[in-house]
């Protein structure tokens, strides 16, 4: 059954500056009433901590805090996971381009966080797979590359990353005197794609902690590189697959291919010839936080596994599957001390539900 809003128990105060935010102690609030939003059915618990003496509700801890439609982020997420664009999502929700374009973003940026803290730390002995895809911003000339990191076996998604890149044109081509004049106007563009890489090996080291591990790649230099470049910190095994070999399923780089794949298909910023384009880098870097999320929490592993084998079951970082209502429900800015998304009560900690 679940629990209703007036059951709710604070877990601490949202007050930064309170001592109760970091430890609170039991009997640190007491109830203030309640008050009835127009957008809900049940009242909302009101509170007052007792020790620096501010007021709350239940909705602080909520992602829909102030949100004027909550109830358009649970189909407009599940859009976003599907291929969808934002205008198209305007249209069938009958929202304005712009108020989908907040929402967006706000569910965006509460998927990093809540993807950073159910990941604390991965297992050790496990085989990881990287690949880049290659998309664009603004126009095909303002390429991106977008490097992606997984676990073999799980699938789950561990890392994701953009960054410009600069595109080669044949000499003489049309696409090379229209890359010179765009150049021209706006200047050379830089090629980030090393520092992006380095970012992505940066998120696997701090993640493994040590561990050992072993990495698959196709025989680009940079790859290799970074593996000698960490060694010291880093105890990786690295092994290459020439891309000459075919794309079918015995291939080794095939969990990633597959990846790719679905990042193509739901996602509608990284199709090839589509005008779902991003306007910016950073916009691409907050859409696959939202598949992300998706990825690892909610779908299952492959579609001849059990509904709720998630890449995150199958990792061992999650008990169970999270619904969709459940990943938009907590916020997850106060990191590992913030509510679990699976917590139906309110009362269990991401740090305690690890535990």
């Amino acid at each position: 059954m679940p629990m209703r809003a007036v059951d709710f128990v604070p877990p601490r105060c949202p007050n930064r500056r309170c001592r109760a935010h970091l430890d609170p102690e039991p009997g640190f609030f007491r109830r203030a009433g309640t008050y009835q939003p127009k957008c809900r059915d049940e009242p909302i618990p009101r509170f007052k901590c007792l020790i620096c003496r501010r007021g709350f509700s239940r909705q602080t801890f909520r992602l829909d805090y102030r949100d004027k439609r909550p109830h358009e982020n649970k189909p407009l997420f599940e859009l976003l996971a599907s291929g969808v664009g934002l205008r198209q999502s305007g249209r069938v929700l009958h929202l304005d381009a712009h108020a989908v374009q907040r929402k967006f973003r706000k569910i965006a940026r509460h998927m990093r966080m809540l993807n950073r803290n159910l990941l604390p730390r991965l297992p050790a002995a496990r085989t990881f797979l990287l690949d880049e895809i290659e998309s664009f911003e603004q126009r095909s000339i303002c390429p991106l590359t977008v490097p992606v990191l997984i676990e073999k076996a799980s699938l789950f998604v561990v890392a994701t990353d953009v960054a410009p890149i600069r595109r080669s044109a044949r000499r003489g081509s049309r696409r090379q005197h229209w890359l010179v004049c765009h150049e021209a106007r706006v200047g050379r563009r830089r090629d980030r794609s090393r520092d992006c890489v380095r970012r992505v090996f940066g998120r696997l080291q701090r993640l493994l902690g040590g561990g050992r591990a072993q990495l698959l790649t196709d025989e680009k230099e940079l790859y290799a590189a970074q593996v000698r470049y960490r060694a010291g910190a880093l105890s990786i095994e690295h092994r290459t697959v020439p891309s000459t070999q075919p794309r079918t399923t015995f291939n080794p780089l095939f969990p990633i291919n597959l990846t790719d794949a679905m990042l193509r298909d739901n996602n509608g910023r990284l199709r090839r010839r589509s005008w779902l384009v991003s306007k910016c880098g950073r916009f691409l870097r907050l859409q696959l936080e939202v598949f992300a999320a998706y990825r690892n929490w909610h779908r299952r592993r492959t579609n001849f596994d059990p509904e709720y084998f998630t890449p995150g079951v199958a990792l061992g970082l999650c008990p169970r599957r999270l619904e969709l209502a459940e990943l938009l429900a907590w916020r997850q800015d106060w990191w590992r001390r913030t509510i679990h998304p699976g917590s139906a009560t309110g009362a269990e900690t991401v740090e305690q539900w690890a535990a």
